[in-house]
């Protein structure tokens, strides 16, 4: 993988922490464009990733159920399970409580533990398209 198609000589450059910044602040517009970046790019296979194509939310043999608000399992083709996830991501971008869009209010004590899930799932919807979409 050549790091210069990021727009970085050094990928761990790209995602460091720049000085001075607080890394809440900057955990939260990452993850917030990030998840823009996923949005698009499932968008874009919208006429791929289908119900008959993807009757499972899968990566490499493992599959994945969607877990709803009242922890029920869902069993769910894999567009509906990026469409729940991406829903519950947007919920949580738009939660002052969760992502405060004033600067200077309190980010949740828990707030990196709500990042890391954050990504976790964004990083199955990566997953998935590479593995199932990538020669597509």
């Amino acid at each position: 993988m050549d790091c210069q198609t990021l727009g970085s000589g050094n990928l761990r450059d790209a995602v460091r922490l720049p000085k001075g910044e607080d890394i809440n602040e900057w955990l939260a517009v990452n993850i917030a464009d990030l998840s823009n970046q996923v949005c698009m790019l499932y968008g874009m296979l919208d006429t791929i990733c289908t119900s008959s194509s993807c009757p499972k939310m899968s990566v490499q043999g493992h599959e994945y159920d969607f877990q709803d608000s009242q922890k029920q399992t869902l069993h769910t083709t894999a567009p509906m399970y990026i469409s729940y996830l991406l829903t519950g991501i947007q919920e949580q971008l738009d939660d002052e409580t969760i992502f405060p869009s004033q600067l200077g209010k309190p980010f949740p004590a828990d707030f990196i533990s709500i990042c890391e899930g954050i990504m976790c799932q964004l990083f199955r919807v990566f997953a998935h398209v590479y593995h199932a979409h990538l020669n597509e």
